[in-house]
C-alpha cells in the first residue's frame, strides 16, 4: 500500500469570517473534514505543514493520512483534498475540504489529460487544439495518477485523439464518452485565410454578372 503524507489537525468550534481570519493570522488555515460515513467536522491545519505536503502537486486529489485532535477523541482518517481554495494575489492558501475515503472503494475523479511530445502535423505547420483538459476517472485510491500522459508527436494536419484511444493507467477507467475528442491538430491559419480569399474574389465576380442579385442572398 501507498504511503500518504500524514497531516495533524485540529478540531474547531469557531466559525465565519472573523474566526477563519484570526486562525490565518495564527498561521493555521481553516478545513472541513466530511464523508459518507462521517459526522461533518471543522478543522485547523498547520499552514507550513499543509503547504509542504501540497508543494509539487497539481493541488487537487492529494491523498493525506489526516491525523485529527477532536473532542471525541483523536481520529485517523485517509482523506482526499477534495477542493483547495487559495489567494492568486496573494499566492496564499485560504480553506481546505478533506473528504474521506476507503482505500477499498472506487473513488471518482477528474484527472488532468498531459499532451507530450511535438506532433508532426505542428512542425508542418498545423495548429493544435488542445480541445479537451481533464477526463473524469474511476479508479482505487492507490491507483491514482496526478496526470494521464498522452503522445502526440505521431498527430499530423488533420489528425484527432479520442478518448478511446488514450491508454490510461492500470485500474483506471474512463467514464466519458470515448468518442470524445482531446486533441486535433488543424491546418494552418494562412491556409484557410487563401481559401477565404479565393472565395471572396469569387463572389466579387458574382455579384459584378448578377447584379442586385448577390446583395438580395447576402443580408446574413
Amino acid at each position: 500500500m501507498a504511503h500518504h503524507p500524514a497531516l495533524a489537525a485540529r478540531e474547531r468550534q469557531e466559525s465565519g469570517k472573523g474566526a477563519a481570519r484570526k486562525l490565518r493570522q495564527q498561521g493555521r488555515i481553516p478545513a472541513i473534514f466530511y464523508g459518507p460515513g462521517s459526522k461533518p467536522m471543522k478543522l485547523a491545519v498547520e499552514y507550513i505543514d499543509f503547504e509542504r505536503i501540497i508543494t509539487g502537486t497539481s493541488g487537487e486529489n492529494v491523498i493525506i493520512a489526516l491525523e485529527i485532535e477532536a473532542q471525541e477523541g483523536n481520529q485517523n482518517r485517509t482523506v482526499m483534498l477534495k477542493e483547495l481554495q487559495s489567494d492568486p494575489v496573494q499566492e496564499r492558501y485560504l480553506h481546505a475540504d478533506f473528504y474521506e475515503i476507503s482505500m477499498d472503494k472506487e473513488i471518482t475523479v477528474n484527472v488532468a489529460i498531459q499532451l507530450s511530445g511535438t506532433p508532426v502535423g505542428v512542425t508542418n505547420g498545423g495548429i493544435l487544439e488542445n480541445v479537451k483538459r481533464e477526463l473524469s476517472v474511476s479508479c482505487l485510491p492507490d491507483k491514482l495518477t496526478s496526470a494521464i500522459d498522452v503522445d502526440i508527436s505521431g498527430m499530423d494536419i488533420g489528425d484527432a485523439i479520442h478518448i478511446e484511444d488514450i491508454q490510461l493507467p492500470e485500474g483506471m477507467r474512463a467514464l466519458e464518452d470515448g468518442r470524445l475528442t482531446v486533441a486535433v491538430i488543424a491546418a494552418p491559419a494562412v491556409e484557410k485565410e487563401e481559401v477565404e480569399g479565393e472565395a471572396g474574389e469569387a463572389e466579387e465576380g458574382a455579384a459584378e454578372l448578377e447584379g442586385t442579385s448577390a446583395e438580395e442572398s447576402g443580408e446574413e
